[in-house]
C-alpha cells in the first residue's frame, strides 16, 4: 500500500517556481542525500508547475520544456532514481495548470501514460482552470488513468481543502489530499492553517493524509512565498511540531542546498520525524482556546504531547493527565522525553508544565510507567 505513512520529500515551488532546469532538479538530488534528508526519510523529489512547453506536441502529449530540460524528463527521473530517490512531477485537472501550462483535463489517461513512461513516482495534481465538473470526479478521473498506468504512482490531490475534500479524498484514491489554501513564510499563515484543520484531522488515517500545505522552514523570506524575512527559529519550530504533530505530509519547500544548521537539525530532528511517521498514524486531541496543547496516541504504548504558544508572549503551559484518562489515585505515571533535544526530563505525576516562547512550540514523549 502506497503512503503507509505520510509521504516525506522536497518540492521545487516555494523556492524556485518557474525557475527550475535539469541542473537545479539534479543539483538538489545530490543536495537531499548529502545533507541527510534521505536518511531522515524525505524520499520525494517532486517538479512542480512550468516544467512543460506552452503547448503540447501533435499527438496530444505532453512535452517538457526543451530550454528547461535538453535532455527530456526520463533523464532527470534516471539522475534521481539513482541517488535512492523517487521522482514527482505535476499536473492540474483543469484545462490549464495554475501558472499557465497544458492541464490534464480530457487528456487524464495519455498524461497518466507519459508519466509513467518517464519514471513518475509521485503526481501532484492541482485545481485551477477546472470545469463545472464535480470536484470528486476530476480527480477520480486521474486516479483511475494512474491506476491503469501499469506503474505506482503516489497521488496527491492538491484542491486546496474545497467543496469538503476531506470527506471524499479517500474514496476516490488520493493518497493525500491538501486540506488548505496555500501556505507563506509567515507565522500568521502558519498559525491560519494550523487552526483550520484540527477539527478535519481524524479523517487522516494510513494510505490517505491531510495534506497541510509544504512547510515553509528555512525559507527565510526567501523564494515565490517569501514575505519581509519570513519566520523566526521559533516559529518553524511551532510550524514542524504541528505538522508531525498531525501527521501531515512532510514535503520541503525551501532550497535544500544551502540548509542552514539550525533548519537542517530540526527538518531532520529524529524523535519529531518518529511522532510524524508513526505507524499507527492516529489524530491528536487538542485542549485549549489561546496557548494549548495536544496529545497524540503513538505505538509501542507512547504518546506525543505538543505545547504551543501563538501569543506575543512567554506562556507557561499545564498538561493535566486527566485528559489522558489518568485519575490522582492511578498508579501511572508519565516519563517525558523533550522530543526537540532528546533529553530525559523523568517522570511525573497528575501534570505536565512547562514554559513557552511567544510563536514557538515544544514536544514531549511520554511513557506510561505503572508503580
Amino acid at each position: 500500500m502506497l503512503a503507509k505513512k505520510p509521504p516525506m520529500g522536497w518540492n521545487s515551488w516555494n523556492t524556485f517556481t518557474n525557475k527550475i532546469d535539469e541542473k537545479l532538479i539534479m543539483e538538489t538530488a545530490d543536495a537531499m542525500v548529502d545533507n541527510g534528508l534521505l536518511d531522515a526519510g524525505y524520499e520525494y523529489l517532486v517538479i512542480d508547475d512550468c516544467w512543460s512547453e506552452k503547448q503540447r506536441d501533435e499527438n496530444g502529449m505532453l512535452v517538457a520544456d526543451k530550454e528547461k530540460f535538453p535532455h527530456g524528463i526520463k533523464y532527470v527521473a534516471d539522475y534521481v532514481h539513482s541517488k535512492g530517490l523517487k521522482f514527482g512531477m505535476y499536473s492540474c485537472c483543469g484545462t490549464l495548470t495554475c501558472a499557465g501550462y497544458p492541464g490534464s483535463f480530457g487528456h487524464e489517461f495519455d498524461d497518466a501514460k507519459y508519466f509513467a513512461e518517464v519514471g513518475v513516482d509521485f503526481l501532484k495534481y492541482d485545481n485551477c482552470y477546472k470545469t463545472k465538473m464535480e470536484n470528486y470526479l476530476a480527480y477520480m478521473r486521474m486516479s483511475v488513468a494512474l491506476r491503469s498506468c501499469g506503474r505506482e504512482i503516489l497521488f496527491s490531490a492538491c484542491n486546496w481543502g474545497t467543496d469538503n475534500v476531506h470527506s471524499w479524498a479517500r474514496a476516490v484514491g488520493a493518497h493525500m489530499y491538501r486540506s488548505t489554501f496555500d501556505i507563506t513564510d509567515t507565522f500568521e499563515s502558519i498559525k491560519e492553517l494550523s487552526e483550520s484543520q484540527k477539527d478535519k484531522l481524524v479523517y487522516s488515517a494510513p494510505g490517505c493524509y491531510n495534506d497541510i500545505d509544504m512547510l515553509v522552514t528555512g525559507l527565510h523570506g526567501e523564494g515565490s512565498i517569501g514575505f519581509g524575512h519570513g519566520c523566526t527559529e521559533a516559529n518553524y519550530r511551532y510550524h514542524f511540531a504541528f505538522w508531525c504533530l498531525a501527521s501531515s505530509p512532510l514535503m520541503i519547500g525551501c532550497d535544500v542546498r544551502n540548509l542552514s544548521k539550525e533548519n537542517k537539525a530540526l527538518l531532520t530532528n529524529p524523535l519529531l520525524i518518529r511522532i510524524n511517521q508513526d505507524e499507527e498514524g492516529r489524530p491528536p486531541i487538542f485542549f485549549g482556546d489561546y496557548e494549548y496543547h495536544a496529545f497524540k496516541v503513538l505505538s509501542n504504548n507512547e504518546y506525543a504531547i505538543g505545547f504551543f504558544n501563538p501569543l506575543d508572549k512567554e506562556r507557561k503551559i499545564t498538561f493535566n493527565f486527566h485528559d489522558l484518562g489518568l485519575m490522582p489515585n492511578d498508579r501511572c505515571v508519565l516519563k517525558i522525553t523533550d522530543a526537540f533535544t532528546g533529553e530525559d526530563l523523568g517522570v511525573y505525576r497528575d501534570y505536565f508544565s512547562a514554559h513557552v516562547g511567544s510563536g514557538d512550540a515544544k514536544m514531549f514523549i511520554a511513557t506510561p510507567v505503572l508503580l
